[in-house]
């Protein structure tokens, strides 16, 4: 049997799983494309373009122990380290769509929780507060953008309504009203199983990621969702995200590792001959301008990770 490329296993679990994506993995498996640990279906599913969305979710909530340890591996490899809890709901539900069934929505509801609060210790006293909270938020999203639900939620309700939530306490004001706010501006993008995902018609990457990115004029840290296609660096806010914020062609750039005090593994996008690099992103109002950048330094989770980005932009 010749070898099977990456796409051409994509294709084939997409045709398989739906409706039943187990027989779709198990095919996988017994024909030796796929290993049945863990730590392999997992990153199969969270990495490989083309999946079908609805039939991860529906895999991802079975009960049987080798799908939890599948569901804690897959939820291991999001990164939601300094992101807020909407932020990294975004993050999450893009990844898979949540299954109809009530169980399933609790178990990975739960192992979110358990993640984010992993990522961000002291954010919650407890795991149970943000697995409550991403409820709200979630009922919130329904709420505020359902054209069928006429009594919109205030701000003033929603507080009220997550009062004594952590471990009897209550919420600071501050944080519940910015979680209020990004979702009353932007809901949750769901994700279709039409063929139109971001990453299938828009790009075709040869590498994409969670990276933090040095400002130009403001020299702060910001995460950055990366994609590397056709000689250029796209970066987003959000994974979810139809439009880039900054495009940096890499044309007569080099790309070399960097020691920063302030961040471990960074690399360095720069122009050889010392000149301003001719990149562009998208201020505030929608207005496309010139980057200020002499060089991008750019920081990995990971010397892996690092290693990785450097060799596919070289």
């Amino acid at each position: 049997m010749p070898a099977l490329t990456h796409q051409s296993l994509s294709l084939l679990f997409t045709l398989i799983s739906p409706p039943v994506p187990l027989q779709g993995v198990h095919y996988l498996v017994e024909n030796h494309l796929l290993e049945w640990r863990a730590e392999s279906v997992a990153e199969f599913l969270y990495k490989e373009e083309g999946l079908n969305k609805t039939a991860i979710g529906n895999f991802l909530g079975e009960w049987e122990e080798m799908h939890l340890q599948i569901l804690k591996a897959f939820v291991g490899l999001h990164e939601f380290s300094d992101l807020n809890l909407v932020q990294a709901l975004r993050q999450f539900l893009w990844s898979f769509r949540l299954p109809g069934e009530a169980q399933k929505i609790d178990r990975m509801m739960e192992a979110f929780a358990t993640r984010y609060c992993d990522c961000n210790p002291g954010v919650f006293q407890s795991t149970d507060t943000c697995y409550i909270l991403s409820f709200a938020i979630i009922m919130l999203n329904t709420s505020l953008h359902n054209p069928n639900v006429k009594d919109k939620p205030s701000l003033q309700r929603f507080v009220s309504m997550n009062r004594g939530i952590n471990n009897g306490e209550d919420l600071s004001i501050e944080l519940l009203t910015k979680l209020y706010a990004s979702i009353r501006s932007e809901p949750f993008k769901i994700p279709e199983d039409d063929g139109n995902d971001l990453t299938l018609t828009f790009f075709n990457p040869d590498r994409e990621g969670w990276l933090l990115k040095m400002g130009g004029r403001v020299k702060t840290w910001k995460r950055r969702w990366f994609i590397l296609t056709d000689s250029c660096l796209y970066y987003f806010e959000y994974t979810t995200d139809k439009d880039p914020i900054g495009i940096i062609p890499l044309e007569d750039l080099c790309v070399r590792e960097l020691q920063d005090s302030s961040k471990p593994y960074c690399l360095e996008l720069y122009n050889p001959k010392g000149q301003k690099i001719k990149a562009c992103k998208t201020e505030n109002k929608g207005r496309v301008v010139q980057g200020k950048h002499q060089s991008y330094k750019l920081s990995a989770a990971s010397e892996e990770e690092r290693d990785n980005w450097i060799g596919a932009i070289r």
